[in-house]
């Protein structure tokens, strides 16, 4: 690179590889990342789209069932309705009736119904990323963050993307 930060002509072989090497490795990492949220949802006894059901009311809050479905990808006829009982009877979200519009029933995430079976599952990864987190500067997880937040944007466009493109 030059003062400028704009790429030589000499460094576009090197350039090119580390990209191409960047490509593998973020393919790589999305596909174990499906797998290993795969085997967390085996080990609580859940299935893949259940775990991710309850991960998003975790993350965003109440949601109706149109809201969550949306937001899971599941918009043909009953199925979030099937999720949502499944679940429920399993005793991981409730049911509520707003207060204010009785019509509309908000679906919530019960925590404390699932964090016994999949806490320890994060928390043992938690700890061995946090190792791996301790060797680097505090530039680097910086720049790592970025990118790890630039993708998740990314993913979730593109999702959004090919969800209206094949319905």
């Amino acid at each position: 690179m030059d003062e400028a930060g704009n790429v030589d002509d000499e460094d576009l072989p090197d350039r090119n590889e580390e990209i191409a090497l960047h490509g593998a490795a973020m393919q790589e990492f999305m596909a174990r990342a499906v797998l290993f949220q795969d085997a967390v949802a085996h080990a609580a006894g859940l299935n893949s789209t259940d775990l991710q059901t309850i991960g998003i009311l975790m993350s965003n809050g109440p949601l109706t069932a149109g809201e969550l479905a949306a937001r899971v990808g599941i918009t043909k006829g009953g199925a979030i309705t099937a999720v949502i009982d499944r679940l429920e009877r399993s005793g991981y979200v409730r049911r509520s009736r707003d207060l204010e519009d009785r019509r509309r029933v908000a679906i919530s995430a019960v925590p404390d119904a699932l964090m016994p079976r999949i806490g320890p599952i994060y928390a043992r990864i938690s700890q061995i990323w946090g190792e791996y987190l301790d060797t680097l500067t505090t530039d680097q997880i910086r720049f790592a963050t970025d990118m790890l937040r630039q993708a998740a944007e990314l993913n979730a466009t593109e999702t959004l993307r090919l969800r209206a493109d094949h319905p």
